[in-house]
């Protein structure tokens, strides 16, 4: 068990999970069962396991479903609070910009379909010493688990592109990033735009730290990845 952190999560997860259908027609995905608990039970426990005691669920679609189960979160060990997309979907970015009241200064962003079994109080120990004001947690994944889709050295993100594919690029975005909340100053507040493009901004800025992280990345948003979690976690 690690020692508690003071920062929260943010967990994006108000996604319409459309690759999981017909199992999302009913159900939200982190609702989705894997070995037995619902996906968000099992995330909850390893963010716990790692020293996070706070978590900000920004959610839409079906999301009353996960505030009706999970509350706030006494029974996990991390509090719980919501942000609700509301009628128009903002994005990955435009929801972490809505729940910048309950984030403060600075957060961790996860999304809510990834299983990633990594030390958090080094990367934000790396996150501080860097003085910038963003980093990308990245894996060495040669093109094995996806599209390699970043050039890290360094210390630092250099190319970040889901598009363009370029030989240099032996790393991937590994699903985990941490930020402090002026990053988002230059939104407005019901504007829709991605992480995706605030990372890109950064990188441009030269202002995105990166951490490289040994263990690979689960998730359960496509039914191959659901499968092989649901293997992993039943051997646990």
């Amino acid at each position: 068990m690690s020692a508690p952190l003071d920062i929260p999560v943010a967990i994006l997860a108000g996604g319409l999970a459309t690759r999981l259908r017909p199992i999302t027609e009913k159900i939200p995905k982190s609702l989705v069962p894997v070995a037995g608990r619902p996906f968000l039970a099992h995330q909850l426990e390893l963010l716990h396991a790692r020293g996070i005691r706070r978590a900000v669920l920004c959610i839409g679609y079906l999301g009353e479903m996960i505030q009706r189960d999970f509350g706030d979160g006494e029974s996990t060990g991390v509090k719980l609070d919501y942000s609700f997309d509301g009628e128009k979907l903002l994005g990955t970015g435009g929801a972490i910009k809505r729940a910048l009241p309950l984030l403060g200064d600075e957060f961790f962003v996860l999304y809510g379909d990834s299983y990633l079994p990594v030390e958090y109080a080094p990367i934000a120990d790396t996150f501080h010493r860097s003085g910038k004001p963003g980093l990308m947690t990245v894996y060495r994944n040669e093109g094995k688990y996806d599209t390699s889709n970043v050039v890290f050295a360094d210390g630092e993100i250099k190319v970040y592109d889901k598009k363009a594919k370029l030989p240099e690029m032996r790393h991937i975005d590994y699903g985990l990033s941490l930020f402090k909340s002026s990053v988002f100053d230059a939104y407005a507040a019901d504007q829709v735009f991605d992480l995706a493009e605030v990372m890109g901004r950064l990188v441009r800025e030269k202002q995105l730290a990166g951490y490289e992280v040994p263990e690979r990345f689960y998730e359960m948003g496509s039914p191959a990845g659901l499968a092989e979690l649901e293997a992993l976690l039943k051997k646990r």
